[in-house]
């Protein structure tokens, strides 16, 4: 029997209106575009599993980003500092 998630997912206009241009946007990173379409799949109440069927994204990942967009909205979806030595060259 499928789990549900216990972050439950509900967009307001705006933030919908965001992720949305964030995911059709032609100069949008992958990571980005990503994020966003996890979190509008989340919003229409699909499951883990289902999402990272659509998206080919294991179901650890996808929980990753549903519970980081439920704790800090749209600010969660922003890459943060990684552990380790500093990059010596610009991406």
């Amino acid at each position: 029997m499928p789990r549900k998630s216990p972050y439950e997912i509900v967009l307001t206009e705006e933030e919908r209106g965001e992720l949305l241009r964030v995911s059709r946007r032609y100069t949008s990173s992958y990571c980005d575009v990503v994020r966003a379409k996890v979190v509008l799949l989340a919003a229409a109440d699909l499951s883990n599993k289902q999402i990272g069927e659509r998206l080919d994204l294991p179901r650890q990942i996808v929980s990753k980003w549903r519970q980081r967009f439920c704790h800090d909205r749209l600010a969660g979806l922003e890459s943060r500092p990684r552990r380790g030595r500093p990059r010596l060259f610009s991406p």
